[in-house]
C-alpha cells in the first residue's frame, strides 16, 4: 500500500508538472535555456581541466627530466670510489645518495626547478635476485626499470601505496656512468602540489558553473517575462472580452514591438465593440419588428378570418372555382395563423420571457397522444408510426404544452420526410434524464445539414412539399423548448439513411445530467432502406388483415425487436 501511494503521488506530481509544462511558455524557455548552458559549461569546464592537468603535467615532467640532467654529473663523480663487487655496496651507494641530495653550495633539492624529489639508486645488472640499491626501490615500476637497464631516459606518472593516502608521482630514470659498470637513477618527484592545484581548480570551475547557470537562468527569467507579460496579459483582456467586457484595453508603454502589438489589440477590440454594438443593436431591432408585426397582424387577421369563415360556410352556393378559391383561402389562413403563432413565440424566447409552467407527466402518454394526433397524416402519406414500449414509466417535471410541441414537431418533420418508409420511436430513462428518439428512414441529411436543421426557415429541399403545412420555425421553437427545460435537441442523417432527431430531457427542469440515456445512431449498424421498407411493407398488410388492431392504439416497438431494426 506504501508503494501504491508513493507511486500515486509521483504520477500526480507528474501531471501537475506536464501542465504547468504545456501551459508556461516562460517555464520551457528558461529550463531550456538552463539546459543548453549546463550542456555548455559542462563541456567547457573538461576542456579547461585538461588543459590545466595537461599543462601541469608536462611541465613537471620537464622540470623532472632538467633535475635528473642536472644531478647526473654531480652523481657519476660520487660513484667512482664505489665498487659494486664489495661486500658494502648498498653502504656506499647510499652515501652517493646522500651526497647528491645536498648541492655544493648547501641548499636542499626540495628547491629545484621540479620540486622535492627522492633519489633511488639501484644496480640493475648486478648478478642474483637482489640488486644493490639505495633508496624505496619497491616504488620504481619494473616496466620503467627495465627502459633504463637498457640504457635509455624514460619517465613515468605511478601511483604509489602510502599511509594513509595514496601518492601519485613523476618518476624519471636514466642509466649512470661507474668505474665498473653502469648503474642506474631514478628520481621520484611526488605530485601532490599539482593535485591541490587541480582540487582548486576543479572547485573554481564547480562553483564558477553553478553560479553562472544561476546568473543565466535569472536573466533568461527576467528577458522572458518581459516578452510574455503582455501575452499574458492579452490573453486575460481577451478572456474578458470574451465574457462580455468591451471595454478592457491592453496598456501601452514604449513604441517597441510590444507596444504595437498592444496598439494593434486595443484597436481590434474597439472595431469588434462597435461591431458587436451594431448587431445588438441590429438584433434588438428585428426581434422589436418581428414582435411588432407578429402583434399588429393578428387584428387584422382576425378580420379575414371572419370574413373567410363567412365565405367558407357559403361555399356550396358559389361555382365551382370559386368554392375551390374559398377552400384555399382558409388553408392558408390556417397556415398563416399557425405562422404568425410560431413568430410570437420566437418574439417571446429572443426576448427572454417564455415561462415554464412544469407538472408532473408521463412521456410516453404524452408521446402516444402526440402521435395518435398525427394518424391521419401518416396514414395518407402511407406512414407507419412505430412507438417502442419501454420496460418503465417516464415521468419527468415539465412543461406539458411545450415538450408536446416539440414531439409534435419532431414526429410531423419525420412523417414529411419518411418516403413511405416507417418513423420508429424509442424511449430510454435513467435516474438523471430521460430521452426520446424520432427516426425515419426517408432522404437523410447531407453532411454538416445536422447542425443546419434548428435554423430558422431552413429547409434541406425548397421545392419539396410539405404534407404537415409547416412554417419552417418548429424545429428552431424546438431546440428552444429544450434548452428552457435544461435539455437538449440533437439530430444526427446520412444521404439515403433517413434522420434521428433526439430529445433529452433532466427529470426535473434545468437540473444537470452527464450523458443522454440514448445514443444516435451508427452508420455501421443501420438497416438498408430496402430491407426497412420490405418490413414496412409485411406489417402493413398484417394490419389490413386486422383491421380492428389499428383502433387500438399506437402500433409498439419491442425491445427486441428494436434491436433487430
Amino acid at each position: 500500500m506504501a508503494v501504491e501511494r508513493v507511486r500515486e503521488e509521483v504520477r500526480n506530481r507528474w501531471h501537475m508538472f506536464e501542465t504547468v509544462w504545456r501551459r508556461s511558455m516562460q517555464l520551457r524557455v528558461v529550463v531550456s535555456t538552463l539546459a543548453l548552458s549546463l550542456a555548455v559549461v559542462i563541456v567547457l569546464g573538461m576542456v579547461l581541466q585538461w588543459q590545466i592537468t595537461s599543462r601541469l603535467l608536462a611541465s613537471k615532467e620537464e622540470g623532472a627530466i632538467a633535475q635528473a640532467e642536472s644531478s647526473l654529473p654531480i652523481l657519476e663523480r660520487e660513484l667512482t670510489a664505489v665498487d659494486p663487487n664489495s661486500d658494502n655496496v648498498t653502504e656506499q651507494l647510499q652515501a652517493a645518495l646522500n651526497r647528491l641530495t645536498t648541492s655544493s653550495s648547501g641548499q636542499s633539492t626540495s628547491d629545484s626547478v621540479a620540486g622535492a624529489f627522492t633519489p633511488v639508486l639501484v644496480d640493475g645488472h648486478a648478478p642474483g635476485d637482489r640488486k644493490p640499491a639505495a633508496g624505496p626501490i619497491q616504488d620504481v615500476p619494473q616496466d620503467l626499470r627495465r627502459f633504463v637497464e637498457r640504457g635509455q631516459l624514460a619517465t613515468k606518472i605511478h601511483t604509489v601505496q602510502r599511509s594513509p593516502n595514496p601518492v601519485t608521482m613523476v618518476i624519471v630514470g636514466t642509466p649512470v656512468s661507474s668505474a665498473t659498470r653502469p648503474l642506474q637513477i631514478y628520481l621520484l618527484f611526488p605530485l601532490t602540489s599539482e593535485v591541490n592545484t587541480l582540487a582548486v581548480v576543479q572547485r573554481t570551475l564547480l562553483i564558477s558553473g553553478i553560479v553562472l547557470l544561476a546568473l543565466l537562468g535569472a536573466i533568461t527569467n527576467l528577458v522572458t517575462r518581459q516578452v510574455v507579460r503582455p501575452v499574458r496579459q492579452a490573453a486575460q483582456i481577451a478572456e474578458e472580452l470574451s465574457e462580455g467586457d468591451l471595454d478592457k484595453r491592453m496598456r501601452v508603454i514604449g513604441e517597441d514591438d510590444v507596444a504595437r502589438l498592444a496598439e494593434s489589440f486595443n484597436e481590434m477590440a474597439d472595431n469588434l465593440k462597435d461591431q458587436i454594438t451594431q448587431l445588438e443593436e441590429f438584433g434588438q431591432l428585428q426581434k422589436r419588428f418581428t414582435s411588432d408585426v407578429s402583434h399588429e397582424l393578428r387584428t387584422p387577421l382576425t378580420t379575414v378570418r371572419m370574413a373567410a369563415d363567412v365565405l367558407h360556410a357559403s361555399r356550396d352556393e358559389f361555382p365551382l372555382g370559386l368554392s375551390r378559391s374559398t377552400e384555399l383561402l382558409v388553408d392558408e389562413l390556417d397556415r398563416f395563423e399557425l405562422l404568425l403563432a410560431d413568430l410570437l413565440e420566437i418574439s417571446r424566447l429572443d426576448a427572454g420571457v417564455a415561462d415554464l409552467s412544469s407538472e408532473k407527466l408521463d412521456l410516453v402518454e404524452l408521446v402516444e397522444r402526440t402521435v395518435e394526433g398525427l394518424r391521419a397524416i401518416a396514414d395518407s402519406s402511407g406512414v407507419e408510426l412505430r412507438v417502442g414500449a419501454p420496460s418503465e414509466q417516464l415521468e419527468i417535471v415539465a412543461d406539458t404544452r411545450r415538450v408536446e410541441r416539440v414531439m409534435r414537431n419532431l414526429v410531423a418533420n419525420a412523417i414529411d420526410h419518411a418516403e413511405g418508409g416507417p418513423v420508429e420511436i424509442r424511449f430510454a430513462g435513467n435516474e438523471q434524464a430521460v430521452a426520446v428518439t424520432v427516426r425515419d428512414y426517408g432522404v437523410g441529411l447531407r453532411s454538416g445539414e445536422a447542425e443546419l436543421v434548428f435554423t430558422r426557415f431552413w429547409r434541406a429541399d425548397p421545392s419539396r412539399n410539405r404534407r404537415t403545412g409547416g412554417t419552417g420555425l418548429g424545429l428552431s421553437i424546438s431546440q428552444e423548448d429544450a434548452r428552457l427545460h435544461g435539455g437538449d435537441l440533437d439530430a444526427w442523417g446520412e444521404p439515403g439513411e433517413g434522420t434521428c432527431f433526439r430529445l433529452t430531457l433532466p427529470r426535473s427542469p434545468h437540473k444537470e445530467y452527464e450523458a443522454s440515456p440514448l445514443s444516435l445512431p451508427s452508420t455501421r449498424r443501420i438497416a438498408a432502406p430496402e430491407a426497412l421498407l420490405a418490413t414496412s411493407a409485411e406489417r402493413q398488410s398484417d394490419d389490413a388483415d386486422e383491421p380492428e388492431s389499428r383502433d387500438q392504439g399506437p402500433a409498439r416497438l419491442s425491445e427486441e425487436t428494436w434491436e433487430e431494426t
